[in-house]
């Protein structure tokens, strides 16, 4: 039964809702509880209007407005909450999940993607039910085994198929009693799953409570899932922000409604279609008389349903779902065929896997070639901006694939690539995927418009060649965000007890706008912050004070310096001695460093020769940070030697038999070349450097002959090195 079948409820907050209310404490409780009430019931017809019939009546800011007001009431008159609407926005975050027997088994189905093992399938439905009437007297099939004899076989014979499409989402059981939300289990084992009850009541199109004249107790199969729309904007803001994207819709789902903070779930854009009864004291006599029933209960189900006289027909249902699903709001992988009386199912009964009298017919994976949905540009730790296409998932060498790079603007342009796309992805070396050229256009623009501003900070875009750059800078909250999240990460300073949603949140509040601010935070301010407490704010206060005075390599790596690694860090380090030597060091100076080539003494000279990275340093001098100095002895005994290490040493880290021959002057680089003296192969050594090693003609040494080398040939025992 639609909304609009059904009369709207002689309610006040229907149609036209005032949005403007008397203070709560200006009405007395009976007031309340009447307008709590009238506004529970208005919510959830306008819940139904919006999330199962897709035909609201009233704005998204009313409904706020609306759902606003209900939260007030019920927390100034302790209002019973029970089926409340105001149950979506998510409770208490929970330390683990109950497990809950199912209240009937949630089996799995038999599936193929081979139309034969269909028709098998529907040959073992009509001899389980005695309908195979034109067999021979031997057994045998007197039409053979191609769909037009399969017809002959069962000549007269009566097997109706009920047939929907096989959701790609995540199967859950909803039990109600007397109407009323008790729990949702996920599918488990198929004999028990988690109850997952506090994250689903967040989903808006899984009623609370039921409508019509329902059963005193019915348990509900349904799929949870994220539309596909709903899933790219999602993915979008995710890319945004530089967070990685969720795979598919399926992944994002089940990633969501396994949150232990049903706030979390409730943020995110789930829905859900039922399918089944699992058990019930209403009575059915058929699959479609089950699917008819539920919208009048208030549970949504899928439209793409249809009954069929025969197994051919289910067969040209799944080949027009093939046809379609690049049309549909959500992912479907097959179709489930369902036999339409529920007496021949339950005569023909289940295996202890899956029921006899179903069976899905899959949909053939989508390989290489999918439609491009949304281009996001995201900004990166340098400012640089990344194109990046968001794809309808594709399979591709057997992984699958959501996004993928667009590299710059001109190969947007040299591709001729648009949103609406057709495209073939391809991946790069196996790994990374690309848009790799466009097989259909369906758009109307000839190409992405790259923007002239940053999409975070609307600061001009700068060209490099091929390349665009945000010009904010650290201004800009994109890269601030990520300078910050770099800054105090395991790869610069290791600054412990500063996560991602931490830091996003002394972001959000303005306590941080630089990396210098993290130096200025105090434990009052810390500690006021939700999900703070005194103990942690204290605990990052400290971790800071104690990062005022660095190593120089940490600090240069922590800046984030374009192109500066640990291993380059300490080149520098070691090579300059100071902050300020390295700042202002020419290029050809720095071309002079190991690991260094034009490109990267391009890239640090102009990084300490823009004023905004100046004045963030200035600004970390002036809060008492101040880098420790490398005094590296001329004439040292290994000066003018360079090392490379490889493998897994024992007794000793690589970073340690780094830092060793560090200290006596020699380098230590990540790479081979010519200009290496020794390759020190450890267990589980490289074979590409090895290969260059002996491509270089470059010595390869054991651990032990290392050892034996610095005491021989320099006077360098490394056990008391170690030791002291």
């Amino acid at each position: 039964m639609s909304a609009d079948a059904r009369e709207a409820p002689d309610n006040p907050y229907v149609a036209d809702p005032p949005t403007e209310f008397d203070p709560v404490d200006d009405i007395e409780e009976a007031t309340a509880r009447e307008q709590a009430e009238q506004l529970r019931e208005a919510i959830r017809y306008h819940d139904d209007r919006y999330y199962r019939e897709a035909d609201p009546v009233v704005s998204d800011r009313d409904y706020d407005a609306l759902l606003s007001r209900l939260q007030a009431l019920e927390a100034a008159f302790d209002l019973d909450t029970d089926g409340s609407p105001t149950q979506r926005v998510g409770g208490e975050p929970l330390d683990e999940f109950d497990t809950v027997e199912h209240v009937a088994p949630m089996r799995s189905i038999d599936s193929s993607g081979d139309v034969e093992d269909v028709r098998e399938f529907d040959r073992r439905v009509h001899d389980r039910l005695g309908l195979s009437q034109a067999r021979g007297d031997d057994g045998s099939d007197d039409g053979g085994g191609d769909g037009q004899a399969s017809l002959d076989a069962y000549a007269g014979a009566s097997v109706a198929y009920f047939c929907e499409p096989k959701f790609d989402g995540v199967s859950v059981e909803v039990v109600y009693e007397d109407g009323e939300f008790v729990r949702a289990t996920t599918r488990g084992d198929g004999e028990k799953g988690d109850d997952i009850s506090a994250n689903v009541r967040t989903i808006r199109s899984v009623p609370l409570r039921l409508r019509g004249d329902y059963p005193e107790f019915l348990a509900v199969r349904g799929e949870i899932f994220m539309p596909r729309e709903a899933f790219q904007q999602y993915n979008r803001e995710r890319v945004e922000r530089g967070d990685d994207p969720f795979a598919n819709p399926r992944n994002a789902t089940a990633g969501t409604v396994r949150q232990l903070d049903p706030a979390v779930t409730a943020e995110r854009p789930l829905d859900c279609f039922f399918f089944d009864v699992l058990d019930s004291t209403h009575q059915f006599d058929t699959q479609h008389g089950r699917q008819d029933v539920l919208p009048a209960w208030g549970l949504k189900t899928n439209h793409r349903t249809d009954l069929v006289d025969d197994i051919e027909g289910a067969i040209a249902y799944r080949n027009t779902l093939v046809e379609d699903r690049d049309d549909l709001d959500y992912e479907v992988d097959g179709a489930v065929l369902k036999v339409d009386d529920l007496d021949q199912c339950d005569r023909l009964g289940s295996t202890s896997r899956a029921p006899r009298w179903a069976y899905a017919y899959k949909l053939p994976a989508r390989t290489e070639e999918t439609t491009l949905r949304d281009v996001v540009v995201q900004v990166g730790r340098t400012g640089r901006l990344t194109p990046v296409a968001l794809l309808d998932p594709v399979d591709v060498a057997g992984v699958t694939v959501s996004r993928a790079s667009l590299h710059n603007p001109d190969q947007i342009r040299q591709l001729g690539v648009a949103v609406g796309d057709r495209v073939r992805i391809e991946r790069a070396g196996d790994v990374i995927p690309y848009v790799a050229e466009v097989v259909e256009k369906n758009a109307e623009t000839e190409h992405f418009a790259f923007p002239d501003a940053c999409p975070v900070c609307d600061s001009p875009v700068e060209h490099d060649g091929p390349l665009a750059f945000c010009t904010g800078g650290l201004g800009c909250p994109a890269q601030l965000r990520r300078a910050i999240e770099h800054y105090v990460s395991r790869g610069g300073l290791d600054i412990e007890g500063l996560g991602e949603q931490r830091l996003d949140r002394l972001v959000e509040t303005g306590l941080v706008e630089s990396i210098p601010d993290l130096y200025d935070l105090d434990v009052a301010d810390l500690a006021e912050l939700e999900g703070w407490g005194e103990r942690s704010a204290e605990n990052l206060v400290a971790e800071l004070a104690a990062a005022t005075e660095p190593p120089l390599d940490d600090f240069l790596t922590a800046l984030g310096v374009p192109e500066v690694g640990p291993t380059t860090a300490r080149s520098l380090a070691r090579t300059f001695g100071t902050l300020d030597a390295v700042m202002d060091a020419t290029e050809e100076d720095l071309r002079e460093v190991d690991d260094v080539g034009e490109t990267v003494a391009h890239e640090i000279r102009e990084f300490f020769a823009a004023p905004r990275n100046r004045e963030v340093v200035d600004a970390l001098r002036e809060r008492g940070v101040s880098p420790e100095t490398v005094d590296v002895e001329t004439g040292a005994a290994l000066e003018g030697s360079t090392f490379v290490f490889t493998g897994s040493l024992e007794g000793l880290t690589r970073g340690e038999a780094q830092d060793l021959v560090e200290r006596h002057g020699a380098n230590a680089t990540a790479s081979v070349s010519g200009n290496t003296d020794y390759l020190v192969a450890a267990d589980g050594a490289g074979q590409s450097k090895l290969d260059d090693a002996e491509a270089n003609d470059v010595p390869v040494l054991s651990q032990a002959e290392f050892e034996a080398l610095l005491a021989e040939e320099f006077g360098i025992d490394v056990t008391d090195e170690l030791g002291s």
